[in-house]
């Protein structure tokens, strides 16, 4: 199945309630419901909102209260049907709405032209041909070519419907994780039939994206009026990003850790829990009005100077 979808996006706190319990239960208790197609629930290890409260995982106190994002894919009519009932729960954070592609079952044939993001849809525990789906994701899709992906593990979420919730002393198997891969549409094109017969059942969407630099190579600018996002595939530069951005007055940045990826030519990898320097890639997500994502530019920029992918998308809706 190849159809326009909506992708629903809010950034929040991960002690932030709706009514009696927290908020990230009661939206992934409405994804669940509502039966969406894909939802994924993502715990930060950094970041800080609109009033520059930093959440962290490297101080004990501060990691009690770390950012969340919860990403749900469906059907416009479906999502347009749950928006309201999100946005009443969610009262202090950020909602966004935008156009994707969604692909689903038999994969074929796809017309892209421009760059593009790519986001795969699976399990945790699925596997091919023995080894994790996430690690044979992201080398095909290095081997074929493509800018960069990163693996991100999901805690929460609903896959074809379902929903799935990570549980202490369960296998967990099904819960939901998600692929960002960004790179030439033709090449994306390309791979979308071997994506779709190496996974079984395959859940993906598309999307337009501006890729601003690629390992230290300055290759555009973010531009256009109103919302826009940045997004930092890298390692290593988070902390000192946060640290830059929040004292620059940026608007909001949340860091996902991510479990295995690669950008440019570089080998897919991931993190090792003993290592003195942990290698995790890191995608940094920077929502901002036109004139401080300039200026986040500046600092991404800098600190990226050698390394890392950045792109830039227009968020056409803020609610």
């Amino acid at each position: 199945m190849n159809e326009d979808c909506l992708k629903l996006t809010t950034y929040f706190g991960e002690r932030q309630r709706a009514g009696e319990g927290f908020l990230a239960d009661a939206l992934l208790d409405v994804y669940g419901r509502n039966d969406v197609q894909a939802s994924v629930l993502l715990r930060g290890v950094e970041g800080f909102g609109g009033k520059h409260h930093l959440r962290t995982d490297r101080l004990l106190t501060l990691s009690e209260d770390l950012p969340l994002v919860s990403i749900a894919v469906d059907a416009r009519p479906r999502i347009e049907a749950l928006l309201d009932e999100v946005v009443s729960l969610e009262r202090h954070g950020l909602v966004t709405v935008e156009r994707a592609r969604m692909l689903t079952g038999e994969i074929g044939p796809v017309a892209l032209s421009e760059q593009t993001k790519l986001t795969v849809y699976l399990g945790r525990q699925e596997r091919v041909n023995g080894t994790p789906a996430f690690v044979a994701v992201c080398d095909l899709l290095q081997r074929r070519g493509i800018a960069g992906a990163t693996a991100l593990l999901g805690v929460d979420g609903t896959a074809h419907g379902v929903r799935e919730r990570a549980r202490f002393f369960a296998r967990n198997a099904e819960v939901p994780m998600m692929i960002i891969a960004v790179g030439d549409g033709q090449r994306i094109a390309a791979v979308l039939p071997e994506l779709g017969g190496l996974l079984r059942r395959p859940l993906l969407t598309l999307e337009r994206v501006r890729v601003c630099k690629r390992d230290g190579q300055r290759l555009g600018e973010p531009g256009g009026d109103g919302l826009q996002k940045l997004m930092v595939y890298a390692s290593g530069h988070h902390v000192e990003l946060v640290r830059r951005l929040r004292a620059s007055g940026a608007g909001g940045v949340t860091c996902l850790r991510g479990v295995w990826g690669f950008h440019g030519d570089h080998a897919p990898h991931g993190d090792r829990l003993l290592q003195l320097r942990r290698r995790a890639p890191v995608v940094t997500v920077i929502v901002d009005e036109p004139d401080r994502i300039a200026r986040s530019f500046a600092i991404v920029d800098e600190l990226t100077r050698d390394s890392g992918l950045v792109t830039s998308e227009l968020v056409p809706r803020r609610v």
